[in-house]
């Protein structure tokens, strides 16, 4: 049976390194919102802030909800695919794959006013599911480095007693991965996974030897990095607005946020320099991440003139509450033979809280009686300040620090347009999104557009899509003394088919 080890997060504030769950790239990671929707929606790449009347819009706008005259419906289904294009060193790896998802659901009711002489027109509830963020993803990249994987475990290991990273008398391997997470943290694990594959070496043989070396030679290094990851960001509305008079729209939604993520990765090296006792190893882990969250939303809509609509609305901090785990193991093989250490243990840690930044929107659309429309929308969030939090943790300043020191402001434009013939719609967007980096070479700008087609039965209403983004990350594989990143050229293509009809 699998041991649990609830892992005290203090160890980490009295180190420098964090574990997998507390790092700048997961807190990106869950704060990025990348909304698929419905198809109308992103025929126009989620242009929709001043216009409302799509349930997707809603998340850009909760005064979108009063702009429907009657009550609607839509179901959304979408197949997703990305190529990925992975440049490290000397080599370059192509990976493709994709997936049938489900989008989106959600209804509207609109309650019209009989009193005409009211000037509060309507009100309308809403609930709707929008996925926010897809995480399936994988890349393979490889090529000839310069620098080992062993400084990954060399750097975990100094500092820590070598009776600390040994395992004791009467405890096997799997006992003292377990007791040294739970006494020591996830950093002296990595230390010890390095010491037990005799990949470092103390400095001296000793209980209280606090230095390491290693058993890998300098020299070049072929390596291989296999990443796969699964899961989504999902976010349900439950809305209200309301209109008042001819020209202003109000809205409130009160949104429930759930995360599911899972990654694999696998490192492989290998080498034959001289003096090398270790020539090849192969490092695994395994990270699965549940989290929830809460935010709300307000906003407004006016009609400034007859053909000219404005939007601004007000997102919220997200606060999210997440647990995690992670399994490893670690293979080696030199000149004195070979080692593997397997951990039959689950490290589960401690929940932790993340807070992401508030956003401001504004938006404007020109709308072309019964032609159709042109509108853009802006956004910004400053990723700087995402926050760590633990009720477990007192003090979670150096990932913040972290944080601060190499995020920025985000900024989204979002430009679309609908043109109407008869009962046939033809759609066109294009969307910019600023990179979350300070640091450029983190990652890029995103860039993406859209095309879409819809046909209208009356009381019913059939959509179609396809959109495009591209970006470039350089993503590093190991927090800690192992820098070595590879360069992932991402494209994400998305077809989608949504059915909407009055209820």
């Amino acid at each position: 049976m699998k041991k649990s080890i609830f892992l005290l997060l203090i160890a980490y504030c009295l180190t420098p390194f964090t574990s997998s769950a507390q790092t700048v790239v997961d807190a990106v990671r869950y704060t990025q919102q990348n909304i698929i929707g419905t198809a109308r929606y992103n025929g126009v790449s989620g242009a929709f802030g001043a216009l409302g009347g799509d349930l997707s819009a809603l998340n850009n706008n909760p005064a979108s909800s009063a702009i429907f005259t009657v009550s609607f419906a839509s179901f959304t289904g979408s197949l997703n695919a990305y190529d990925n294009d992975g440049y490290y060193f000397d080599g370059i790896n192509s990976r493709d794959d994709s997936a049938i998802n489900f989008n989106q659901l959600g209804g509207v009711f609109v309650l019209n006013n009989s009193r005409i002489e009211s000037p509060w027109k309507k009100l309308s509830f809403a609930v709707n599911y929008d996925r926010i963020q897809n995480f399936d993803d994988s890349y393979f990249a490889s090529g000839i480095s310069n620098s080992s994987i062993s400084d990954y475990f060399l750097g975990n290991a100094q500092g820590f007693r070598l009776a600390d990273l040994s395992v004791l008398s009467g405890e096997t391997s799997d006992d003292a991965y377990f007791n040294i997470g739970q006494d020591l943290g996830f950093q002296a694990q990595q230390g010890f996974l390095g010491y037990q594959a005799f990949i470092i070496d103390p400095v001296e043989d000793t209980d209280d030897n606090t230095a390491y070396v290693s058993n890998i030679a300098n020299g070049n290094f072929s390596q291989e990095y296999d990443y796969t990851s699964t899961g989504y960001n999902g976010k349900i509305n439950f809305n209200v607005a309301t209109q008042y008079g001819e020209r202003l729209y109000l809205g409130l939604n009160l949104n429930s946020h759930f995360i599911d993520f899972e990654k694999q990765t696998v490192f492989f090296e290998d080498n034959d320099n001289n003096g090398s006792r270790i020539n090849s190893l192969r490092f695994g882990n395994n990270l699965e991440a549940l989290g929830n969250g809460f935010s709300f939303q307000l906003g407004g809509i006016y009609q400034l003139a007859q053909n000219w609509r404005l939007g601004a609305s007000y997102d919220s901090p997200t606060w999210f509450t997440i647990e995690e785990k992670t399994t490893q193991s670690l293979f080696s093989n030199g000149a004195d033979g070979s080692n593997t250490l397997s951990p039959n243990v689950v490290n589960v840690f401690e929940r932790y809280d993340l807070k992401t930044p508030a956003k401001a929107n504004a938006s404007i659309a020109y709308i072309f009686e019964n032609i159709g429309f042109l509108s853009f929308d802006y956004s910004f969030q400053d990723f700087s300040k995402i926050e760590y939090k633990s009720n477990a943790v007192s003090d979670f300043n150096g990932q913040n620090q972290n944080i601060s020191n190499q995020l920025s402001g985000v900024s989204t434009y979002r430009l679309g347009g609908e043109y109407r013939a008869d009962a046939w719609s033809f759609r066109g967007g294009y969307r910019f999104e600023t990179s979350p980096y300070e640091d450029a070479f983190a990652q890029s700008d995103i860039t993406g557009f859209s095309v879409g087609l819809g046909y209208s039965f009356g009381a019913a209403r059939l959509d179609f899509a396809y959109s495009r983004s591209s970006q470039e990350i350089n993503t590093r594989f190991y927090e800690g003394d192992f820098t070595n990143t590879a360069l992932i050229d991402k494209a994400n293509n998305t077809f989608m088919t949504t059915l909407s009809f009055q209820l």
